[in-house]
C-alpha cells in the first residue's frame, strides 16, 4: 500500500506541488496524468526518494522509505529520460541493478526474448524503444513491489505496448502497484484501474477509471438547421458544447432528465448516444474542451 500525506513540493518561489494526499492498495494500476509542468514527474520522484518533499510524508506499507532498507529495495523508479554510458551494453543494464535489488535473472531474460533483445546489444545502439523495453525489463526483474515508469510508452510501437500491458496485467495479481504517466491516455485507458489529474498543484481529478468515464454522457445530434443551436435553462449540467454545421455534440454531467426535455423533438433528425474516452474527459475537465 501507498499512502501519501500532504506533501508540498517547490523549485524556489515555484510551488510545483501543494497539500497532495493519495492511497493506493496493492493490485492497483495508477495512471497519473496533467499537462506539461503540471508536476507528474516531480510527484515520481519523491515518491522514489530521488526529492525530499518540504512537509508532508509517503508510506510504503506503513513506512518511510527512506528509513527502511529493505523497503527501498520494494520500489522502482524509471525516469522519463534514463541515462546510460556511451559503450553500456544491455547486460551492464542488468548488473548495475543488481547491485541494489535481489535481481530475477530467470525473468530478465524472459522478458529480454519476449521484446527480442539480447544483453550483448549496446544501448547506444539501439531505439529509444528497444532501451525503454530493456528497462521495463529490468524493473519487472528487480522484483521491486511498487514500479513508477515515468513516460513508460514513450517510443514503444503498437507491438511492444501490447506486451508490455500484458505484463502488468498478468503481475498486478502480485500485490504490485504501478504508477504510469504517459501523454497517450487511449493506453492509460486500457490498463489503469485509477486515475488522477494533477492541476495547480493538486489532484483536480481522482478515483476509479470507469467509474468517473461513466458519470459523463456523451451524444451527437442531428440539427435540421444549421444556425447555432441555443438552449434555454438546460435542466442539466453540459460540460462540454459542440457545433459543426448540423451536428451538435454535447458532454453531460450527472443525471440528467431525457433530452427530449432538453432540446425540443423539432429542431433535430436524431440523437446518438456514444462512449466517452478518457482522453476526451481530460480536455473537459482541463479546460481546453470549447462550450
Amino acid at each position: 500500500m501507498i499512502t501519501v500525506n500532504n506533501i508540498n513540493k517547490s523549485f524556489g518561489d515555484l510551488h510545483v506541488l501543494k497539500d497532495i494526499n493519495l492511497s493506493l492498495n496493492n493490485g492497483t494500476i495508477f495512471g497519473l496524468v496533467g499537462i506539461n509542468g503540471a508536476g507528474k514527474s516531480t510527484f515520481l520522484r519523491l515518491l522514489s526518494g530521488v526529492l525530499l518533499p518540504e512537509s508532508g510524508n509517503i508510506l510504503f506499507d506503513e513506512k518511510e522509505t527512506l528509513n527502511d532498507e529493505a523497503n527501498r529495495m520494494n520500489v522502482f523508479y524509471l525516469s522519463d529520460q534514463p541515462t546510460h554510458t556511451l559503450y553500456m551494453t544491455i547486460k551492464d543494464l542488468k548488473e548495475l541493478y543488481k547491485v541494489f535489488y535481489p535481481f530475477d535473472d530467470e525473468q530478465f531474460q524472459a522478458i529480454l526474448a519476449l521484446f527480442n533483445l539480447t544483453e550483448k546489444m549496446s544501448l547506444s545502439h539501439i531505439s529509444k524503444g528497444m532501451k525503454r523495453q530493456a528497462y521495463i525489463a529490468c524493473a519487472f526483474a528487480s522484483k521491486a513491489k511498487y514500479l513508477l515508469l515515468d513516460e513508460v510508452f514513450d517510443g514503444l510501437d503498437p507491438v511492444a505496448r501490447l506486451k508490455f500491458k500484458k505484463l502488468m496485467i498478468d503481475h498486478s495479481s502480485d500485490d504490485k502497484i504501478f504508477i504510469l504517466t504517459s501523454h497517450s491516455l487511449r493506453e492509460l485507458e486500457d490498463i489503469c484501474d485509477e486515475f488522477g489529474i494533477i492541476d495547480e498543484g493538486h489532484f483536480k481529478k481522482f478515483g476509479h477509471l470507469s467509474d468517473e468515464l461513466s458519470k459523463l454522457m456523451k451524444y451527437q445530434i442531428i440539427l435540421k438547421d444549421k444556425l447555432p443551436y441555443t438552449f434555454s435553462n438546460p435542466a442539466c449540467h453540459i460540460l462540454h458544447q459542440q457545433q459543426d454545421g448540423r451536428v451538435l455534440t454535447l458532454i453531460i454531467e450527472g443525471i440528467h432528465p431525457p433530452l427530449e426535455e432538453i432540446i425540443d423533438q423539432k429542431d433535430y433528425h436524431a440523437i446518438d448516444e456514444l462512449s466517452i474516452s478518457f482522453e476526451e474527459y481530460f480536455i473537459v475537465y482541463q479546460g481546453g474542451a470549447s462550450k
